[in-house]
């Protein structure tokens, strides 16, 4: 397992690491309107606090509506995620006092509308995206590229951090027994990676490769087939006068890809460590350009 004593700070973490990744450690309660969490542990926010349903089904079946909203989820698309190929004789009926459990957690006073609406042959839920931690961590990370494409750097770290302070854990986090839900949920978790990546790229442009270790050691220590975060913590360290370091680093990424692949390191991994032999200096952040 990768250690590393470097802490993240400043601007591109979002928030202080939690178990060595970027997690948020809590929402406050939020007034007005619901708020729909799946980029943890499923849950419903409002100006009370934060709640989940506490029936294992109907949580399934509440995460389902969700990976969906403002889309029609047809009752043989429920049946699959709650039950996957063991549903009862009667799932479809229990699937309706599924529905009107969820309907009556998801109540709240001064509202008489339900977000859940029959719509043959299933269900959808109709919420506002700005509810959904989902689509407001997709809409940072589009202004996060959007700015990096305009090397505006400082812009874009402040985007792609605040993105991930909305996770506070594996997306869906303890409903991945369900296999729809579990697709859904490793797409987020991919998309989750790519931030960490984008943010890493605009953080070694604007020289914060001391900053960036802790966060990449984190990284690797997750995900250790994941190439782009060696080139990156590689560079961060030869940035960071860790030219021992970052050589044996690729040593270590060598030998991992190897034992699980059968292959050697993509081609631009190869080439930065040849370039780390050589002290090239194109290496070295260019600044006042």
């Amino acid at each position: 397992m990768l250690t590393s004593t470097d802490h993240l700070s400043g601007p591109i973490g979002g928030t202080a690491p939690v178990g060595g990744m970027p997690f948020a450690q809590g929402a406050p309660a939020v007034p007005g309107p619901l708020r729909y969490e799946l980029l943890g542990p499923l849950r419903v926010v409002d100006e009370h606090g934060e709640h989940s349903p506490s029936a294992y089904k109907v949580r399934l079946l509440l995460a389902t509506l969700l990976g969906r909203a403002g889309q029609v989820v047809t009752m043989e698309q429920l049946v699959e995620a709650v039950w996957g190929d063991r549903a009862p004789t009667r799932a479809s009926a229990n699937v309706h006092v599924y529905v009107s459990q969820l309907r009556k957690f998801l109540h709240r006073d001064g509202v008489t509308q339900t977000p859940i609406a029959t719509q043959p042959p299933g269900y959808r839920i109709t919420v506002a995206p700005e509810s959904m931690d989902q689509f407001r961590f997709r809409r940072l990370v589009q202004e996060g590229r959007g700015h990096a494409r305009a090397a505006r750097h400082e812009d874009a770290a402040t985007a792609f951090g605040a993105a991930l302070s909305l996770w506070r854990g594996p997306a869906l986090e303890g409903l991945r027994d369900s296999a729809p839900l579990d697709t859904l949920a490793s797409r987020l978790d991919e998309d989750r990676l790519e931030c960490i990546e984008l943010l890493a790229e605009s953080a070694l442009a604007l020289g914060q490769h001391r900053e960036l270790i802790g966060l990449l050691y984190a990284a690797i220590d997750e995900n250790p087939l994941r190439e782009p975060f060696y080139r990156q913590l590689m560079l961060a360290l030869f940035r960071s006068e860790r030219q021992a370091e970052a050589l044996q680093l690729y040593q270590l990424a060598r030998r991992t890809v190897s034992d699980a692949l059968g292959v050697e390191p993509c081609r631009s991994l190869r080439e930065l460590h040849q370039a780390i032999l050589e002290d090239d200096d194109r290496l070295y952040l260019r600044t006042g350009a």
